[in-house]
């Protein structure tokens, strides 16, 4: 049994934060900014590439004071310490949390119980780096002979979501003669999709689970066994057009795979946090080892900003704050990721599963029931793409959504005019959601009295601006783990732990018992709920 611990909404500080919201919902950016000509200047903070700045959130000096307070009295400053050491700060399943050690130096020494850690992860770096130079050389070649142009990567979740962004985020970056496609549905369409115009003898399959249990994954994994076979007409081919992301040695094996050709991870390496493990590979095998560390370097960046910088010049710690401010004081539900680059149109995505995963929790770490919100649901689209379909909310609907613009000055297509059309509108829809457009402003300009009301912008809708040079792999990795590190931040205010996930077990346990009852040549004797039992038998009905 853990030690109970002080619920975060007992301590002063939180309640200092509550009684400062009652205040604040009545204060409006047009007033603040008024106030306070240089605060578009003074509200920011830099590092590691990007520029964020705060200054169009409902803060002022005090909110702000207050918010630091809090993370100050939760203990953020020695958690950050303890997850850097090595400490096991994932209580629930007694584990390090060190994905900061997949991207340290390589001389750098991070300990998980007396043993530096950094060597065996620049062994598996390496060994990827030398199976993806002779991949792209050529060198590495099919079971008929033939040169690798296809990489399909094989998983799910963090072994999916990570590695499908990063490649879209990096397109630009790629080797443009591999084609890379992702599977990760068990729904059979996404893996007859990905391969039904690929050539068998020229495509390599990443099977990315840890475990080499994972349902989904395997089920994909053993269909794309069956294509290869089915084409190529030998089961030997096997070992030459799959690679395993996995620690299990055996079952990589007994699928055909060369143990030699199975790159591992720790189990202090959780799932969202694993892009860059070799989870990575097909991210590597797309940019090349240079390009890769690159990335890596990137990551590094925010992470010893992280670990180092004052709170109040810290953007992980001052964007989780902000996070926690809304969520649990002025009652957001929502944050909406909105970048102005196509090439991250996955970003929002893959900050799902970071987000949600790590800090959708109702108890605390100490198995204490929470009393105040948690988890703002994320959600987003690259502009312009949104404003044209839920902007309207953001503007006038009746919900507090909280927004992050990520946008950068150049662009890695220089086409006439469209990159200053695309950030005017960035910048613009900031604006227009901090101070909106009154009434009165409304009616000055001719508009009928009738209309007015539905003209009118109330304003006052928060928002933050990350800027960037350019989106290369190095801003990738510091962007990544800026949200990585903000959620971590999140989750010692709230006292949750980030880095357990039990909320998917249980339907992961009862889809196992309904597999066999669906496919069941007699009529099974069911057990679920009457809505559940009458589903299956419809289902079995409808499949004759």
């Amino acid at each position: 049994m853990s030690e109970l611990m002080t619920a975060p909404s007992a301590r002063p500080e939180w309640q200092a934060l509550q009684a400062h919201a009652v205040a604040m919902r009545s204060t409006h950016l047009r007033d603040l900014f008024a106030a306070d000509p240089a605060r578009g200047e003074r509200l920011t903070a830099e590092a590691a590439g990007l520029y964020l700045d705060y200054s169009k959130q409902r803060i002022t000096d005090e909110t702000l004071t207050l918010l630091l307070a809090l993370a100050e009295a939760t203990g953020l400053r020695e958690q950050i310490a303890a997850m850097f050491s090595g400490a096991k700060i994932n209580n629930t399943e007694q584990r390090a949390v060190l994905h900061v050690a997949l991207r340290a130096a390589r001389d750098a020494v991070i300990e998980v119980d007396g043993h530096n850690v950094v060597p065996e992860v620049y062994a598996v770096l390496d060994r990827m780096a030398a199976f993806v130079d002779q991949v792209r050389s050529g060198v590495w070649r099919g079971h008929t002979g033939q040169p690798i142009r296809n990489v399909v990567n094989i998983g799910i979740g963090g072994s999916d979501l990570g590695p499908a962004m990063a490649y879209e985020a990096l397109r630009q970056y790629s080797a443009r003669e591999l084609t890379l496609r992702f599977v990760s549905n068990v729904d059979a369409t996404d893996f007859v999709e990905a391969v039904h115009d690929l050539e068998a003898s020229e495509t390599l399959f990443i099977v990315a689970s840890k475990t080499f249990t994972t349902m989904e994954t395997m089920a994909n994994a053993h269909s794309a066994r069956q294509w290869l076979i089915s084409r190529l007409g030998d089961e030997t081919a096997v070992a030459r057009h799959f690679v395993a992301l996995s620690t299990n040695a055996q079952a990589v094996s007994e699928f055909g795979i060369d143990p030699a050709n199975m790159f591992g991870f720790w189990d202090w390496v959780g799932g969202r946090y694993s892009m860059t493990s070799a989870i990575g590979l097909s991210t590597m095998l797309a940019l090349g080892s240079g390009s890769y560390h690159a990335m890596l370097s990137g990551f590094r960046a925010m992470d010893e900003h992280f670990r180092t910088a004052p709170f109040a010049q810290n953007l992980p710690v001052l964007m989780g704050m902000l996070g926690v401010w809304y969520t649990s004081f002025l009652g957001a539900e929502t944050q909406a990721v909105l970048p102005y680059d196509q090439y991250l149109r996955r970003f929002p995505a893959y900050l799902q599963q970071l987000t949600m995963e790590s800090t959708g929790k109702q108890v605390r770490r100490d198995g204490a029931a929470v009393d105040y919100e948690t988890g703002a649901i994320y959600w987003g689209e690259p502009g312009t793409n949104g404003q044209h379909s839920f902007y309207q909310l953001i503007h006038q609907g009746t919900k507090l959504i909280p927004c992050d613009f990520i946008g950068f000055c150049h662009s890695l297509n220089p086409l006439g005019e469209h990159h200053n059309l695309l950030m005017a509108n960035m910048f613009a829809q900031a604006e227009a959601l901090a101070f909106g457009k009154s009434a009165e402003a409304v009616a000055a300009s001719g508009t009928a009295e009738w209309l007015v009301p539905h003209r009118t912008f109330p304003g006052n809708r928060p928002s933050s601006t990350i800027l960037a040079d350019r989106l290369t792999p190095a801003v990738l990795g510091a962007l990544v783990a800026l949200y990585e590190h903000l959620v971590f931040t999140q989750s010692v205010i709230w006292g949750v732990n980030a880095f357990d996930q039990w909320g998917v077990e249980l339907g992961k346990v009862l889809a196992a018992q309904i597999v066999p009852e669906l496919a069941s040549s007699g009529e099974p004797a069911l057990s679920h709920d009457s809505s559940t039992n009458a589903l299956i038998r419809r289902y079995r009905a409808g499949r004759g």
